[in-house]
C-alpha cells in the first residue's frame, strides 16, 4: 500500500470527476485529502430543496463523480481501495479513497477514461439508427459492474407504456410552482460555470413528443426533425435505496454513460420518473424489477451534442481542511 494521495494527486483526480453529470448541472461534490485519503462529499449548498427534498440526486451526481474520481486514479497507476460511508458522523461524507497497489491500468480503463471529457447529455432527436446487440450487451456489463442493473424497455407496448408512466410524473411535477421556479434559476442564457445553457437545454417540447423534456429555454426545431417515435430507453437500478445504493448506482451510471460514449452513442437522461414517488413504483413494477430504478436514459445515434460547463477544480477542492 502507498502512504498516502498527495494535493497533486488530488486535484488532478478531481479534475476528472467534476466531468460527472448532475442534476440540473449543480456540480453538488466537494473533495479534500485528509490523512492521506481522498474524500468526497456531497454538498449540501447544492442541493435542490424543490427537485431533491430528500437528496437523492446529489448523491446519485456524487456517485458517478466518485466513478471518474476511482477511473482517473487507476489510469495514473495509483488505483485505490474505497469505502462508501466512512464515518457515521459525517453522513455528507459519501466515499473516502486510500492508494491501493499500485498497477498499470488495462486497456479497458483507458477507452473508459478517454470517453470522460466526450460525455455530455444529448437532448436534440437522436437518428432512426437500432442500437445493435452488442453495444446494448455492453451497457448491461457497465451497470452489473458496479453492483447495479439496466434494464432496456423495448418494443412499442413498452415504450409507450413507460411513456405514459413518464409523461404522468412530469404534468406532477410542472404543477408544483417551486419546482418550476428553481429549473428555471439554473438555466443559463450567458456564460456560466454552472447550470444548464439554452444552447444545450434541446429543443422545445411540441405535443407530439412521445417523452417528456424539461423547459430548459432550448430552440425550436428544425422541419422534421422531431424525436424519434420508438426511443431506446434505459433503466439503471440498484438492489435497494440507502444512500449507500444511491451511491452505488450513481458509479454504475456513469460507468453505463462512458461505456455508451466509447460505443459513439448519444445519451440524455430522464429523471421525472425517478422524483415522483407514484411513477417510480409503476416503473419498477412495468420492469418486474426487485430493488429500486435510480435513473432513466435514452439511448441512440446523433449529431454531437453540446457540453455544459463546469466550475474550476479549485472551486470544489477543501484544501484548508486537508492534512497530508
Amino acid at each position: 500500500m502507498g502512504t498516502g494521495f498527495t494535493v497533486a494527486q488530488l486535484r488532478a483526480a478531481a479534475t476528472d470527476a467534476v466531468r460527472a453529470p448532475s442534476l440540473h448541472n449543480t456540480q453538488p461534490w466537494r473533495f479534500r485529502l485528509h490523512d492521506g485519503g481522498i474524500e468526497l462529499s456531497v454538498d449540501p449548498a447544492r442541493r435542490l430543496p424543490a427537485t431533491d427534498p430528500s437528496g437523492w440526486a446529489a448523491r446519485v451526481a456524487c456517485g458517478a463523480a466518485l466513478f471518474n474520481l476511482r477511473l482517473s486514479l487507476a489510469v495514473a497507476g495509483t488505483p485505490a481501495t474505497v469505502r462508501l460511508r466512512p464515518y457515521p458522523t459525517e453522513p455528507d461524507v459519501l466515499a473516502r479513497l486510500v492508494p491501493d497497489l499500485p498497477r498499470r491500468p488495462s486497456p479497458a480503463e483507458r477507452s473508459r477514461y478517454a470517453a470522460i471529457p466526450r460525455r455530455f447529455s444529448n437532448r436534440a432527436p437522436f437518428w432512426p439508427d437500432p442500437v445493435p446487440a452488442d453495444a446494448r450487451w455492453r451497457l448491461g456489463e457497465a451497470a452489473r459492474a458496479e453492483q447495479c442493473w439496466l434494464e432496456l424497455v423495448i418494443g412499442v407496448s413498452a415504450v409507450n407504456a413507460f411513456a405514459e408512466i413518464a409523461r404522468s410524473a412530469h404534468r406532477v411535477l410542472e404543477r408544483d410552482p417551486a419546482y418550476r421556479a428553481e429549473r428555471a434559476a439554473w438555466v443559463r442564457a450567458e456564460p456560466s460555470p454552472d447550470g444548464v445553457p439554452t444552447r444545450a437545454g434541446g429543443p422545445q417540447a411540441e405535443p407530439q413528443d412521445l417523452l417528456p423534456a424539461r423547459g430548459f429555454g432550448g430552440l425550436d426545431r428544425a422541419p422534421g426533425r422531431d424525436f424519434e417515435p420508438e426511443p431506446l430507453v434505459a433503466v439503471v437500478g440498484s438492489a435497494g435505496n440507502t444512500v449507500v445504493d444511491q451511491v452505488l448506482a450513481g458509479q454504475a451510471l456513469q460507468r453505463v454513460l462512458l461505456a455508451a460514449t466509447d460505443s459513439g452513442l448519444a445519451v440524455s437522461l430522464l429523471s421525472q420518473p425517478i422524483e415522483v414517488p407514484g411513477a417510480r413504483e409503476a416503473l419498477r413494477l412495468s420492469l418486474g424489477r426487485y430493488g429500486t430504478p435510480q435513473m432513466v436514459m435514452r439511448i441512440g445515434y446523433g449529431q454531437p451534442g453540446v457540453p455544459t460547463p463546469r466550475r474550476s477544480v479549485d472551486e470544489v477542492l477543501d484544501l484548508a481542511a486537508t492534512r497530508t
